[in-house]
């Protein structure tokens, strides 16, 4: 994966704007600027491939803490999104409780301080560390992705396991219809300051501004699909991601875990075939198709929408390691990081095409 290079636009980032990438040369990485007081703290967003080692561990107290917030993230998650919680618990039935997840995604808008950073900030503030930019031109889509603190020495699973990675993405408001623009930015203003409450939001699953209206749903649904889930469901996690190789069972194989979850009755998301391989074969992926839910609207109006999904992903041995014994294998032997071929089909798991698959 290349470095990220891009200039932000300062449109996407008013005068209180938080994040800042500057060009760089290809094995730098660029700064990730973030207010601090009256000024700004800067750090530095490295490659996959020159990672920085991680921070040190959470205080136990900080540790204790954060889990409950990720937890509580979690609960919301699972109470929308019942395909998610249903695997979840035939996994543990089948593999025993060893589960532990690899990431966690957020979706935002990135306009008036509402994007990546409104929610950084939480993560950074609990010791994770800003890695690399992917952007997704026809999507109108840039995310950031962030590596834990040391995990060493865990004996939890799940959120109690191994403190997974997180991705979070934006809306590139900007680059939208100006009627798409304009409605986005109605729902914002009655936020408030509502983006500086981001993790409070996704643990609590209240939206930051006003119930929106059908109509204008209907509209963002029509450009954006992102659009339209993040105007509906705010910063409520997006998905969670089971990490298949650490499983103990025949099914940390993701091609064997594809097919015992959909023995088990459910839809994959088909986007580019059900397994999604990076160019270097080392992080494969797969989704469900999310789950969708009743919804009722300011004017009254109650309608369908999209929800959540699960994901699942193996990261296999980078070559350098791949005669270690299994019993010698840690995290930081596998391929690190997010592919951009990958995230964007993974990114349909919520489009109408997967949704009707899942219908049928």
């Amino acid at each position: 994966m290349s470095a990220a290079t891009a200039i932000l636009p300062a449109a996407c980032y008013p005068a209180a704007a938080l994040l800042r990438l500057r060009h760089c040369a290809p094995a730098a990485a660029a700064p990730l600027r973030l207010r601090a007081g009256t000024g700004y703290r800067c750090i530095a967003m490295a490659t996959a491939a020159d990672a920085p080692a991680p921070a040190d561990p959470l205080p136990k107290g900080a540790d204790s803490f954060f889990r409950t917030a990720i937890s509580n993230m979690e609960k919301v998650y699972l109470n929308r999104n019942p395909t998610a919680k249903t695997i979840l618990e035939r996994v543990r039935s089948y593999d025993g409780d060893h589960i532990c997840y690899d990431h966690l995604a957020f979706r935002t808008f990135g306009v008036h301080g509402y994007g990546i950073n409104s929610l950084a900030e939480f993560f950074i503030d609990f010791g994770y560390l800003p890695r690399e930019e992917l952007r997704f031109p026809t999507k109108k889509l840039r995310a950031v992705w962030f590596s834990p603190p040391t995990n060493d020495g865990y004996t939890g699973t799940g959120i109690y396991g191994p403190l997974p990675r997180i991705f979070i993405s934006e809306l590139l408001v900007d680059e939208l219809t100006v009627q798409s623009q304009e409605i986005i930015h109605k729902y914002i203003k009655t936020s408030g300051r509502g983006n500086k409450h981001a993790a409070l939001a996704s643990i609590s699953g209240e939206l930051t501004w006003e119930k929106p209206i059908y109509s204008d749903f209907q509209v963002l649904s029509r450009e954006s699909e992102y659009a339209a889930w993040t105007l509906v469901n705010g910063y409520a996690l997006n998905h969670a991601t089971i990490a298949t190789h650490r499983l103990w069972s025949d099914i940390r194989s993701i091609s064997k875990f594809n097919k015992f979850v959909e023995d088990n009755g459910f839809k994959l998301n088909s986007e580019g075939g059900v397994l999604k391989v990076s160019p270097d074969g080392l992080l494969q992926q797969s989704s469900t198709v999310a789950d969708s839910s009743l919804f009722t609207f300011a004017d009254g109006i109650t309608e369908s929408i999209p929800r959540s999904y699960i994901e699942f992903a193996e990261r296999l041995l980078l070559p350098q390691f791949k005669d270690l014994q299994d019993e010698e294998v840690k995290e930081h032997h596998r391929r690190d990081g997010f592919e951009v071929g990958n995230a964007d089909k993974i990114f349909e798991s919520t489009s109408k095409d997967q949704l009707t698959r899942r219908s049928a």
